[in-house]
């Protein structure tokens, strides 16, 4: 007991705070949207849209048939052919990434964490509800204004269960580089179950064909395809670009998804069909925040989760809308995780909610190879087992070893290096310190407050 108070004592102190290597300063709301925009990916999507299924494979916005309830959005998305040929005109499709940024200071830099969230309402034809596939991006050096000095370290990918973790200096990390953007190019599979080839079921994979090959095609005849990490060519129908990046929905010709544009802008191919770039569906997405879908988990909202599995948090502070009002309160919260399906027999499919995803906290197993094994987190974050390259688990490094195995801390969070290391309970990186989020200390926790206007 002696021991643990005094790891407790000195594992709360802020190494920074006060200190030559402080950064006291932090971004504006409009800073911090302007490095989501200026990195946000550019996605290359495979459709699968014959037999009735057009516009199955667009990106959603978790509301998009506008009627506040997340439980029958595989129901309802069944029926998306039907609003390309002119029904349910009060649906707003809205193609969203949720995002949030976390924004901290280490010797005397600033850096900042980017985590895009790629939502599918449906999954593996139709069967399975609520498909997310995320992203992040690691940037050190940050001065303020995106673009001006700051560089990428490295970027991560999750696919099914992996997390498909590569430097910038990889060649597989390809970026569309405009004069509004630095956008990370992947490529995503359609939401087929079971396909010939490897890749299914909205997958996402590091594209690696470089920007020059494909700006030289973007109105060509030439075939649609991009090479993928551990992969080859495949198939491209859809190119989704961020909204907010001028340079590249110019360069694409992108448009917002719409009752009146939708007829043209779905794919209606197989997956198995080739196309020529010109052909290419080109769709804008905008960005919302994951901190819009968490208070939806929290127990005392019960339209869109099961309470069969859960998730503990410990809020220091509380879920915050955009107008800074309080969603959910500060506190012990408990957050209900399984998927609740109105249409399915048993009301789930068995998948889980964001809360209780390890990668919310960068408690994951990074890895060099999508090798598509059924679990490769062998990391043990959450159970206090998953130390970082100086040895420390996440109550070490927040005074608070009762939280191991029990619930998470609000601001619990582990930055890669980006190097993979293979051993279990590893990684290369480390558990960010105590209060690293205030702004006193230089720091911002965007998972937990929302950034982006929700267009009511």
């Amino acid at each position: 007991m002696l021991l643990a108070a005094v790891v407790m004592t000195t594992a709360v102190t802020w190494s920074g705070a006060g200190s030559a290597g402080a950064v006291p300063w932090t971004l504006t709301t409009a800073q911090r949207q302007a490095y989501l925009y200026h990195y946000a990916p550019l996605i290359f999507k495979r459709g699968d849209e014959n037999n009735s299924q057009e516009g199955a494979d667009w990106l959603s916005n978790y509301d998009f048939d506008r009627n506040g309830r997340f439980s029958d959005n595989r129901v309802n998305w069944r029926t998306v052919n039907q609003y390309v040929q002119g029904a349910n005109t009060h649906w707003r499709i809205r193609p969203t990434l949720y995002t949030a940024l976390l924004e901290y200071a280490e010797n005397g830099t600033k850096n900042l964490v980017l985590l895009y969230h790629v939502y599918n309402a449906a999954d593996k034809d139709f069967d399975q509800i609520h498909d997310w596939e995320r992203v992040e991006i690691v940037l050190r050096g940050v001065t303020g204004n995106p673009g001006t000095g700051e560089s990428v370290t490295h970027a991560t990918v999750t696919t099914h269960h992996e997390h498909i973790m590569r430097r910038s200096t990889d060649s597989a990390v390809q970026f569309m580089t405009t004069a509004t953007g630095k956008h990370l190019m992947l490529w995503q599979a359609d939401g087929s179950a079971a396909l010939p080839t490897t890749t299914r079921g909205h997958e996402l994979r590091f594209a690696t064909t470089p920007w020059s090959s494909v700006a030289a095609g973007v109105n060509g005849t030439g075939k649609a395809e991009v090479d993928i990490n551990n992969d080859s060519e495949k198939n491209v129908h859809y190119v989704f670009v961020p909204e907010a990046s001028s340079a590249a929905v110019a360069t694409w010709g992108a448009r917002a998804v719409t009752s009146a544009s939708a007829p043209v802008l779905a794919s209606r191919l197989d997956n198995g069909d080739s196309t020529a770039w010109r052909s290419v569906k080109r769709v804008t997405y905008e960005l919302q925040d994951l901190a819009d879908v968490l208070p939806t988990h929290w127990q005392d909202w019960q339209l869109h989760w099961r309470d069969t599995e859960t998730s503990d948090v410990l809020l220091e502070s509380p879920v915050t809308s955009e107008a800074g009002q309080a969603e959910v309160p500060a506190g012990l919260r408990r957050f209900y995780t399984a998927s609740l399906d109105v249409g399915a027999g048993d009301l789930t499919d068995g998948r889980e909610g964001i809360p209780s995803k390890s990668w919310l906290y960068g408690a994951y197993s990074g890895e060099a190879n999508a090798d598509d094994s059924a679990s490769s987190d062998d990391f043990g974050g959450y159970e206090g087992l998953g130390l970082d390259s100086h040895g420390r688990s996440r109550g070490v490094v927040s005074g608070d070893l009762v939280s191991h195995g029990a619930y998470w801390r609000q601001h619990d969070f582990f930055v890669h290096t980006g190097v993979v290391d293979t051993a279990d309970r590893r990684e290369a990186g480390t558990w960010l310190p105590a209060q690293w989020h205030l702004a006193a200390n230089g720091g911002f926790d965007g998972r937990w407050t929302q950034l982006f206007d929700d267009r009511p």
